[in-house]
Formats: C-alpha cells, sequence, structure tokens
C-alpha cells in the first residue's frame, strides 16, 4: 500500500480557523499515522479476522487501515440522477457489481453521510451497464449519448455543488463494470485525469492507472446469490491439471484455442463444453483454471476459480488484479504472458505439489475479500473496494482556496 500523496498539496488556512475541509484533512492525518505506526507494530486483534500470511503485501498495514477506514470513512451521495441510470444497476450478470455496489452503498448507514461538508469522498452514482441498456443505440458502436448523458450529470452537480470543483474531481469517484466504463468517463476531462475509477476493465493500455484507479472483480452473479458457487474437493481430488471453457472472445483466447483445444488431456480448453459436462464441476476438479482476457482485460472466471478452489492462472498484458496493493496475487495465482501460451504445460507441470498445495490453500484463505454477501459483511468484496476508494483517499491532500 502507498501512502505517499499526489496532486493536490495541503497549505495552512491563513484565517487561522480550521474550515471543513482543513476538519476532514485532519482527519485522514490522523489516519496515516495510525497506519504508519502499524508497520513494525503488533497485530491489531480483530473479534472477526486478523490479515495473516503471504497472501498481503503487509498484512498489518492493512489491517489498521482498514480498521481506520471503518472508525472514519464517509462516502456523500449525490442524490440527483433518476433510476435506472441512476442509482440502479444490473445485480444478475457479468455486470451485477455495478449494480450490487450501487445498492449497498446507498443502503449502507455506517459509510454514508449526509452531510457533504463531512465527506471524504464522493460518490457519482451511475451505472454504465444500466446507460448502455437504455440509451446507447445498438449496434451504433457510438459512445456519444453515454458521454452526453455523464458530462451533463456532472455539469449539474458542479454547478449546484463547490466539491467537484473544489477539487477538480479528485475525491470524487465512479464504478463501472462495464466494459465501457474507461470510455464514458472520458465524456469529462478532470473525470478521466483526476477521478477515482474503480474499473473491471482495469487495463492499463487503456489509461487505467493503478496510482489513482481502482480494479475490481468481475463477478457473475447469475441468480443473486452465490452459495451454491463456493466450495471445492481438495487438491488430491483434482485430477485436471488446467481446464478453460470459452468462446472466440478475443485474441487471446484465439491464441488458447489455437495451441490448446483438444490436444492435450491434461490441458482442458474447449470452446464449448460437451453436452451435460457442468462447468463448474470441471472448476471442481481442476487444478489450475486459465482465465484469459477476452475483448476487454477482466474475466469473472478469476472469481470463479477463487469461488471452487481452484488457482486461477491470469493470462493477460495489461491486467491489474483487483486489490492488489493489498493481495499478493504470486502467492496464490499464476502469471502467464500471452507470449508463453504454448509453454503452459511446462510452466504448470513445473509447479511443485508442495507448492500448488500452498497455493491452493491461500486461494481458499482469500476467498472472503470476493465474496458477495447479502447485507455485506466485513472484509468481503463490497468492503474491499470499499477500502480501494479509501487507498487512494489517503493518497491524495486537498487544501481549501477559499
Amino acid at each position: 500500500m502507498n501512502l505517499k500523496s499526489y496532486g493536490f498539496q495541503q497549505k495552512p488556512n491563513l484565517a487561522g480557523k480550521l474550515s471543513n475541509l482543513d476538519r476532514v484533512e485532519a482527519d485522514l492525518l490522523q489516519a496515516r499515522a495510525a497506519i504508519r505506526k502499524a508497520v513494525n507494530g503488533k497485530q491489531t486483534q480483530d473479534i472477526d479476522y486478523v490479515p495473516t500470511g503471504p497472501m498481503y503485501h503487509k498484512p498489518n498495514l492493512f489491517h489498521r487501515s482498514y480498521l481506520e477506514m471503518e472508525k472514519r470513512f464517509k462516502v456523500f451521495v449525490y442524490e440527483e440522477g433518476e433510476p435506472p441510470v441512476f442509482h440502479d444497476g444490473p445485480c444478475r450478470d457479468i455486470y451485477s457489481m455495478e449494480g450490487i455496489f450501487i445498492n449497498q452503498m446507498e443502503m449502507n448507514d455506517k459509510f454514508i453521510t449526509k452531510d457533504p461538508e463531512k465527506a471524504h469522498v464522493f460518490f457519482l452514482s451511475y451505472s454504465v451497464a444500466m446507460m448502455v441498456h437504455y440509451v446507447y443505440v445498438r449496434d451504433s458502436r457510438a459512445y456519444d449519448l453515454l458521454r452526453i448523458t455523464v458530462k451533463d450529470y456532472i455539469n449539474v452537480l458542479s454547478e449546484k455543488y463547490p466539491y467537484w470543483n473544489r477539487s477538480h474531481g479528485a475525491d470524487h469517484f465512479i464504478l463501472a463494470c462495464h466494459d465501457w466504463g474507461p470510455e464514458v468517463s472520458n465524456a469529462v476531462p478532470n473525470l478521466y485525469k483526476n477521478s477515482i475509477r474503480a474499473f473491471c476493465n482495469a487495463n492499463t493500455s487503456e489509461g487505467f492507472k493503478p496510482v489513482k484507479d481502482v480494479s475490481i472483480p468481475e463477478i457473475n452473479v447469475r441468480t443473486g446469490i452465490i452459495d451454491d458457487l463456493l466450495g471445492g474437493p481438495s487438491p488430491s481430488k483434482r485430477s485436471i491439471l488446467a481446464f478453460f471453457a470459452g468462446g472466440l472472445h478475443g485474441d487471446i483466447r484465439n491464441v488458447l484455442l489455437e495451441h490448446w483445444e483438444h490436444k492435450d488431456e491434461d490441458i482442458q480448453v474447449h470452446k464449448y463444453l460437451p453436452k451435460g459436462v457442468s462447468y463448474y464441476a470441471m472448476l471442481r476438479k481442476s487444478k489450475f483454471c486459465l482465465c484469459p482476457s477476452g475483448w476487454e482485460v477482466a474475466s469473472p472466471r478469476v472469481v470463479e476459480a477463487i469461488y471452487t478452489g481452484c488457482v486461477p492462472v491470469l493470462i493477460s498484458d495489461h491486467y491489474v488484479p483487483p486489490f492488489s496493493d493489498v493481495l499478493n496475487w504470486k502467492s496464490f495465482s499464476v502469471e502467464v504472458s500471452v507470449n508463453d501460451i504454448p509453454n503452459l504445460k511446462k510452466i504448470l507441470s513445473n509447479i511443485s505439489p508442495r507448492q500448488y498445495i500452498r497455493m491452493q490453500r491461500r486461494v481458499g484463505q482469500v476467498r472472503k475479500h470476493f465474496e458477495v454477501n447479502s447485507p455485506p459483511k466485513r472484509f468481503d468484496v463490497f468492503h474491499m473496494i470499499l477500502h480501494s476508494i479509501w487507498l487512494r483517499r489517503l493518497n491524495l491532500k486537498l487544501h481549501d482556496d477559499q
């Protein structure tokens, strides 16, 4: 976790009185100090969960930061905008995180504040997936109406409230799981350049900046609950070395299918599964689950693998995995470059049984951070997304120009 500030620098209020923004910044200053003390301190006790182990870059730091977030973090949600494009989103498809997060954020008494003067961040509560459904002209590939919608929305907020202009959008955040989230954020230069953008499509080749943006997991919650997706057998009962099933959705998958489809019993790669074969049963039979990027970098297969206890194999050249400022993905997943797809069997076979067992165990340990709960539970995916936003706000210092 990087606690180095960027962007705006804090300067003293010459009148000698603390403005509301000064108070917010003073609160964050105390949080930063408490987190720094945790670097070499004793692990804080916690009734629910104490993060430990190599799955975390710095478990003490993460835990203290998380506790400081619970203690202090306040989010103001603008009330402007009408559903379904605003304050709503899908909850039962590949873009589920948009609707789930919006709903859980706006229903959350712990982190929501009705007083914008007390807010650390401001949530721009729109859904790109719903815009595509209700505003986009089908098959046009034209983003103009989507961009206009966002531009008009921010113009309304910037004219009605002082907060967007005060920080040039730097203490505002959006969340989108739709592939076009980054493209729509281009509608307003300061939204793209300054704001915290929480995206499933965390593609560094398309302008995603890990220092200020947030990578969130793509979770396909088909039924609205995940209980039937969780769990899998022990390593000894997983007979398949690696598994993938999916259509020709992007160049990386084309390469994967070309090299491995029906070529090797150990590397089970399918464009379409045989009739009667269960996708989730195959995940549970496999040691490693291949997660190649499609047309965009994110894939729901990453979380599906974690849910079923299968070690994810991330195949992409530009993807920033979720929560990677906290989670050490190398300890529980395998990263393979696109150029190394022909060497997949060699790479995975060279992982010793002992090392694999450790990785598989760690997959089970980090699973809680990807689970969707209603209502949310501590350390679950909702709280991890919020914590990632909290970290970006900690890295930002604003000053009051008034």
